[in-house]
Formats: structure tokens, C-alpha cells, sequence
């Protein structure tokens, strides 16, 4: 029986070429989907903060273009403690802020959009159009979405000093998770050392403390 032809092409054909334009969509679709990018500032071992919060142990580093830095996103993501502890919203005009609390009201922070809908909320970010997504902290939100598979890139700018204790950059008993290196860049002038890490698909098991 002879098969059936369209344009030149038989059906067999035809199919095997639309499938083949579907996947080239779809890799296309994930090659330029919305990264969540952890960006953070983390002492040598391993903290983003010091034990009472106090993050004056940062330098500001002139090289370093914060404004350039902040380009790269549309949307910041953090808890509410990280939320509460912002002195101000200055220099995030523009930017859109999802806040994840079980106990804030959204009525009473019209600024932000408050959710506890924290896998879901995500994966709908991730799914739209636009510039990557900051996840701004703090480290138990970090260790939720890394969990749930929900982080790309894990980039700490690392600050040459030891706090001896504080707000770990990822609490215990956290997740296994292989990284690989994408890009690092040194300054000098500060000893600071930006570090960018793809995370890698597979997991592993939960790490004891």
C-alpha cells in the first residue's frame, strides 16, 4: 500500500520532520529559559552573615559594577526575615520583589508580592518571559529551591575573612548537590573572588550535620 504524501513528502516524513522542529523549539525554549541565580556574599567558611545578622564585614569593592550586576535581573526572590532586614528599597526600582511568608499579610506590603506558594510561584517565574531571577536570600530559602530542584547557578562572592560563626550560607541538614565551575573572576584591590557555579541535574542524598 502506498503511503500517503503531502508537498512532496510522504507522512512519514512529515511527522519525523514536525518532532524534529518540536525539540529544536523546546531546546531552544530551555537554552533561553529564566535562570534562578543565588548570588551572595559568603565569608571564607561558609557564612552570609554574622551571628547577630551584621553583614559590615563586606567591603566595597570599586571594581566591581553593582549596577551592571543588578541589570541582569527583573525579579528578586527572598524570605522574610531577608525581606525585613532591607533598610530600604533603593536601587530596586523597577524590580519586581517576591516575598515568601507564611505569616505576612499581602495587603499590608502592596509593594511586593508576598506568596506561600513557594514551588509553584517559582516554577511560574521560571516559566515567563524575561530576565533572569535574583534569589536575593536568605540561606533557608536557598536550601528549599535547591532541594526542590529549583536553582541554577550558585554564585557566592567569596570575602577573605573568617567569621568563627553566624547565618550558614545553606543550613543544616541541607541537600547534595554537584556544582560545576562556569566562571570565576578575582579583585584585587578587596581579595574578593566572584565564583559561578551551574547546578548540575542529578541530586543526592541529604546531608547529616
Amino acid at each position: 500500500m502506498q503511503r500517503g504524501r503531502l508537498g512532496g513528502l510522504d507522512w512519514e516524513e512529515k511527522r519525523a520532520r514536525f518532532q524534529s522542529l518540536r525539540l529544536s523549539a523546546k531546546g531552544l525554549r530551555l537554552l533561553t529559559a529564566r535562570r534562578i541565580r543565588y548570588q551572595v556574599a559568603c565569608s571564607l567558611d561558609g557564612y552570609i552573615a554574622g551571628p547577630n545578622g551584621e553583614i559590615d564585614w563586606i567591603p566595597n569593592d570599586p571594581d566591581i559594577d553593582f549596577g551592571a550586576l543588578l541589570a541582569q535581573f527583573d525579579t528578586l526572590l527572598m524570605g522574610r526575615r531577608t525581606y525585613q532586614a532591607l533598610p530600604s528599597h533603593e536601587g530596586l526600582e523597577g524590580k519586581r520583589i517576591v516575598v515568601f511568608s507564611r505569616t505576612l499579610r499581602p495587603e499590608e506590603h502592596p509593594e511586593v508580592t508576598v506568596s506561600r506558594e513557594l514551588e509553584a510561584e517559582v516554577k511560574r517565574l521560571r516559566a515567563e518571559d524575561g530576565k533572569d531571577v535574583w534569589l536575593f536570600g536568605g540561606g533557608q530559602l536557598f536550601g528549599s529551591l535547591l532541594e526542590l530542584g529549583l536553582v541554577d547557578t550558585v554564585e557566592p562572592a567569596i570575602i577573605p575573612v573568617i567569621l568563627g560563626g553566624g547565618v550558614p550560607m545553606l543550613p543544616a541538614p541541607g541537600v547534595r548537590r554537584r556544582l560545576q565551575l562556569t566562571g570565576h573572576r578575582a579583585y584585587p584591590k578587596t581579595g574578593i573572588v566572584l565564583l559561578e557555579y551551574a547546578v548540575r541535574p542529578e541530586g543526592g542524598p541529604r546531608c547529616r550535620s
